[in-house]
């Protein structure tokens, strides 16, 4: 080992050496004297002293070697006129179980949060429903209409819709059968396709109550229905309660266009009520006296109960949250001091509190929440963690500003049963092992 020690440091100088030639001749004199190249190759040898035999062989070649990458001369700009990751993240991207649904055209896929930082969710990673495949719109030929029980029905371009005052907010996007495979027990171990139909981005688009207004609604008018143009004609009723208080009609996401998969041009964005609400490719908004009762507010997204009835609707995402590191796709690498990390979010509003557990919720701690914390939107959570090696089963617990705690699998299995698939939104358990690995259980 001292003589991998003597070797680098020797490395070192020489290096150092060499890259002052490139200084001018004053400041190259000012180094040589200051003795930092021969400096430089003990304080490296006593910073290394430390790490293993492992981790010391992985970091010896950059640096003091100097690297092929620094050696030439890279792209010049504009090499790539729309940017995109580094081939080495080719492995970060939107991922689906091919045996969920019976088609593509009907699938979802799962953003792979296990890899992302922050609270905004990149476009190209942002999780994607289709119930009929995704339509190509020319913006041109695309228009919205609103009718009904209305004074002045309008018919709007997209150069229409643009000219109204657009706003801009932080929401995230979750679908209600996010988690909804592990009702009867545990069947996938990853954090990606547990949790990954949740996403978070700023939009920016016109206020619904802005256009309500531009029309004149009718004193009987208490209902809206929002029809997308894909193949399904997706359609959804919404409380005008809700319509005309944090509605907007979206037409940018973290500042460009829409992407195709999510509603290009335009689709609705409904804070905290669940994914199928947020209708894409939007066409059309009616207003009426009642709900529609299309397909996909009886035969789907309600919540059957373990008498065998149904919830008529459920719209708000409750509160939620997991540790995102560890999870299957982030073991434990070795003992000491290991960060947890993790997003929690509610759709009635901000989060309060997250509490974390290394023994299976036997005892708490609180976690730190990162700012920003927002209404509506993800927030990060995090805990420093002296792990000895030991078994343990990691959970978290969030509290929103309405006082609502997420509950354990057996509350919620006690009030819900398990025949449903939507708003599963019980506490996660992982169970770390000896050797680190991590994997997916329920208690």
């Amino acid at each position: 080992m001292l003589g991998k020690l003597r070797r680098l440091n020797q490395a070192v100088s020489e290096v150092a050496l060499k890259e002052s030639e490139r200084l001018p001749s004053n400041e190259r004199r000012r180094f040589l004297r200051s003795g930092l190249f021969t400096a430089g190759g003990a304080m490296v040898g006593g910073a290394l002293g430390g790490l293993s035999p492992k981790l010391w062989a992985s970091e010896t070649q950059y640096p003091p070697e100097i690297p092929p990458w620094t050696r030439s001369l890279g792209p010049g700009v504009v090499s790539e006129p729309y940017g995109v990751p580094s081939p080495f993240e080719k492995d970060v991207i939107r991922r689906n179980v091919p045996w969920l649904t019976a088609d593509k055209i009907s699938s979802i896929s799962f953003s792979p949060l296990q890899n992302l930082k922050g609270i905004i969710t990149p476009n190209g990673l942002f999780f994607e429903r289709h119930h009929a495949g995704r339509p190509e719109i020319d913006p041109q030929q695309h228009r919205l209409m609103i009718h009904g029980l209305v004074d002045r029905p309008i018919i709007l371009s997209m150069e229409d819709l643009q000219r109204f005052p657009s706003v801009s907010q932080i929401n995230f996007i979750e679908c209600p059968a996010n988690g909804g495979m592990e009702w009867r027990g545990a069947q996938l171990n990853s954090l990606q396709f547990l949790h990954g139909m949740v996403s978070c981005a700023e939009w920016t688009g016109v206020r619904l109550s802005t256009l309500l207004q531009e029309v004149g609604m009718k004193p009987e008018g208490k209902w809206l229905l929002a029809e997308g143009a894909d193949g399904a004609a997706m359609t959804r009723s919404i409380p005008m309660e809700k319509a005309l208080d944090d509605v907007i009609v979206a037409f940018a996401q973290n500042g460009e266009a829409l992407r195709r998969e999510q509603g290009y041009p335009i689709r609705l964005v409904v804070p905290g009520w669940e994914g199928n609400t947020h209708v894409k490719w939007l066409r059309r908004l009616e207003v009426g006296d009642k709900p529609w009762m299309q397909r996909e507010e009886t035969s789907k997204y309600t919540d059957l109960m373990s008498d065998g009835t149904a919830h008529g609707f459920t719209w708000v995402m409750e509160a939620k949250s997991v540790i995102t590191s560890p999870c299957p796709e982030n073991p434990v690498r070795g003992t000491g001091i290991c960060q947890i990390e993790g997003l929690a979010w509610s759709g009635r509003g901000k989060v309060k509190a997250v509490d974390v557990s290394v023994d299976g919720g036997r005892n708490w701690q609180q976690a730190q929440l990162h700012e920003p914390v927002m209404s509506k939107s993800l927030t990060r959570f995090s805990l420093e963690w002296n792990w000895n090696g030991s078994p343990a089963l990691l959970q978290s617990r969030v509290v929103d500003e309405t006082g609502y705690v997420q509950p354990t699998l057996a509350q919620l299995k006690g009030v819900r049963g398990t025949n449903s698939i939507y708003h599963k939104n019980a506490i996660q358990t992982w169970q770390i092992s000896g050797d680190g690995s991590v994997n997916n259980v329920q208690l």
